[in-house]
């Protein structure tokens, strides 16, 4: 929790008076959240934009007012978590269940900031299930085919019913254990009609901030660690 909260606290540094901001979802964005509402009660001066139902009834608890996605042109800066990161800042995202609209997010933002805890930092991405958001018509072909990949499918449950997403899709983890090459199999992934979104995350991340004991390890796309 420790490293989590310094790395939420160090990402409100980024944000300045008058910018978009788009909010991502889950534990460490939910920090991220408690401070930048104690931010904007002294003064400051942002527009946001959520991508989650659970984020949009957090921003409301804490006082900090969510636009309307389409309100907006583009989004200066996106501030979300992620489930794993490797060397190459390729992230597995959508623990949370919201893939989808994070990654609409992340691709309107001129500049994307994730944040995370040094447990999310990996050399290769797998061991975190991989989440691939589906239609539910046809869903159990598409649940099939993935088993005969061997990719080990598993409907994501909420209780005893199927997990339904803020877009009324369901959700398929994938244990892959190992992604050699997530580009390829991203697209690969996409090709089967009724895949909506992936949980994979190539290219996107600018900046990841990892909390690592006591510090905050700033890892830059342009000048990134060599190793974790």
């Amino acid at each position: 929790m420790i490293e989590k909260k310094l790395a939420a606290e160090q990402a409100i540094e980024y944000i300045e008076d008058g910018m978009i901001i788009g909010l991502g979802t889950g534990s460490t964005v939910s920090l991220m959240m408690n401070v930048l509402s104690q931010r904007i009660k002294a003064g400051l001066n942002i527009t946001a934009v959520s991508s989650s139902a659970a984020t949009t009834k957090l921003a409301g608890i804490l006082g900090i007012k969510i636009s309307k996605i389409n309100a907006v042109d583009c989004l200066d800066l996106t501030i979300d978590g992620a489930d794993e990161v490797d060397e190459n800042l390729n992230g597995i995202k959508g623990g949370g269940g919201a893939l989808l609209y994070e990654k609409i997010l992340a691709s309107m933002s001129k500049k994307n900031i994730w944040i995370v805890d040094s447990t999310k930092l990996v050399k290769t991405l797998g061991k975190f299930p991989l989440p691939v958001e589906v239609v539910q018509f046809g869903c159990n072909h598409l649940f099939n085919e993935f088993e005969s990949r061997g990719y080990k499918p598993v409907f994501r449950k909420k209780g005893e019913t199927r997990f339904i997403t803020d877009d009324n899709n369901y959700i398929i983890d994938l244990s892959m254990e190992k992604i050699e090459n997530p580009e390829e199999l991203e697209i690969s992934l996409k090709h089967y009609p009724g895949v909506i979104e992936t949980g994979l995350f190539c290219g996107v991340a600018d900046i990841v901030l990892a909390g690592v004991e006591k510090s905050v390890k700033v890892i830059n796309k342009k000048k990134r660690a060599q190793t974790f």
